[in-house]
């Protein structure tokens, strides 16, 4: 099939919406670094969209109809919008679904400690990263710190001008003859990828006791006291994450793309929210909904990642409120759904051109990319969309006069990954994997084109409204 860059053909009103879309789309990204930021964020949105929390309007014992919008929240980490459409929940849904967690690295539970002349914060690496590109860049500290009695604190470090920010260390290029001649795995080490936070020992007063020895570590739990109101103890029920620190940023002289950490999978989160909120004045068919989940990078486990019966609770309240109380509505409404699995795609890079098949990759500037099937090598762990699927969404799409492309994610032997799309299918709806194409894919700052952004946010519109 022909492949041609988006560019070509947009004309002026075009580039304008496209510009507005990506400018909306680079706030959110500065906005929600950490999967809590972004339900936060979310949230804030649908709520000035005219979204109420669904447990809430239960309680209160209110009606729910067709054009009610309500939204339901998971620990602060994931979130499902639903805007009921004039058919029962039952009949099925329209489920635009991506994740809104990204690699990075974890403070542990037991972190701040001191070594010869350094403070530093002890770590552990969150989904799969190369170790050594999170060193000698620019870091900042997000997340929140509970404490006993019964408060949250919020932490956002290093994203201010005025803020300090923090750093991994490398050994210098004129010491590395060793290093550099080791694996790329094994360059740097989990264990080595601590966090650098102080170098200022605190100064002797009568508070400090005399055999305290850690003044580096002291100083540091002073600031943090002074400031945050917060004891070392206080790091066990914390989850504080370390995200490259900055804005996201327009890419290549003719600003055409777009550099920021965590695109991977916000890039698909956000364009899917976009599209929810498009049609929220709109009174659809079918129900809609908007699943942004938690843990995909780690294997969607936990209490708010995919795999959890999160969002199968919310639809059998949904359909509890709306229809009856019935597993069976419960089972059919998941079962007559159809989802759009948004994540994205690895984005053809010439420089690495040994590690596509071109002829099924994703390119930049060239569309929305369907994965018809993710896993790896012999389609291990995949979904694997139905033909007749495909074929409906390839007419809504070309209806829509969406661009769109197909693609694998690299050489069948050489590699693969997963998404959220397989566990989905075990309810028996039709699902298939579509999203963005990204280059540097789950390096600290990931590549999108802007034309990408766009296609995205004008195909899973056309999705919602078929």
């Amino acid at each position: 099939m022909k492949k041609e860059n988006l560019w070509l053909g947009y004309q002026d009103e075009d580039k304008k919406e496209l510009e507005r879309v990506c400018s909306l789309y680079k706030t959110c990204l500065d906005e929600g670094k950490t999967e809590r930021e972004c339900v936060e964020l979310i949230v804030k949105m649908a709520q000035e969209k005219g979204y109420r929390e669904l447990y809430a309007a239960i309680s209160a014992g209110e009606k729910l109809g067709a054009g009610d919008k309500v939204y339901v929240v998971q620990m602060n980490k994931s979130v499902a919008l639903f805007q009921l459409g004039k058919k029962p929940v039952s009949e099925g849904m329209k489920i635009l679904g991506a994740h809104i967690d990204s690699p990075r690295i974890d403070v542990k539970q037991n972190p701040l400690y001191e070594k010869d002349g350094f403070a530093y914060f002890d770590t552990h690496y969150y989904g799969g990263i190369k170790k050594y590109q999170w060193t000698a860049i620019p870091l900042a500290l997000h997340g929140v710190i509970a404490k006993k009695n019964g408060e949250t604190v919020k932490i956002c470090i290093g994203e201010k001008d005025d803020d300090p920010v923090f750093v991994i260390t490398d050994l210098l290029v004129h010491l590395a003859g060793e290093q550099m001649a080791k694996k790329a795995t094994e360059v740097v080490t989990g264990e080595n990828l601590d966090l650098l936070i102080g170098n200022c020992p605190l100064e002797e007063n009568e508070e400090l006791e005399k055999e305290e020895k850690e003044t580096l570590k002291a100083n540091v739990l002073r600031l943090l006291k002074e400031t945050y109101d917060i004891e070392e103890e206080d790091f066990l029920s914390a989850e504080l994450e370390i995200v490259p620190a900055g804005k996201a940023r327009d890419l290549g002289f003719d600003r055409s793309m777009i550099l920021a950490y965590g695109q991977d999978d916000r890039i698909c989160a956000f364009t899917s929210l976009f599209a929810m909120l498009d049609v929220a004045s709109e009174v659809t068919q079918n129900t809609l909904c908007c699943l942004l989940v938690d843990k995909e990078e780690i294997g969607s486990v936990g209490a708010t990642g995919m795999q959890s019966r999160f969002f199968e609770n919310a639809v059998a309240e949904l359909v509890a409120a709306t229809q009856q109380d019935s597993q069976l509505l419960v089972r059919r409404a998941l079962a007559n759904s159809s989802m759009l699995s948004s994540d994205v795609s690895a984005g053809y890079d010439p420089l690495y051109a040994s590690a596509f098949e071109k002829n099924n990759a994703a390119f930049l500037a060239h569309g929305l990319a369907f994965n018809k099937f993710t896993g790896s090598r012999g389609k291990s762990g995949s979904n694997d969309a139905n033909a007749e699927y495909i074929a409906a969404l390839r007419k809504i799409m070309d209806d829509a006069n969406v661009k769109y492309q197909f693609a694998e994610l690299g050489k069948v032997d050489v590699g693969g990954g997963g998404t959220i799309a397989y566990i989905m299918a075990k309810y028996g709806m039709n699902v298939i994997d579509s999203g963005v194409a990204v280059l540097n894919m789950h390096a600290p700052y990931e590549g999108s084109s802007k034309a990408d952004v766009y296609e995205a946010v004008r195909g899973y519109t056309a999705f919602l409204r078929s």
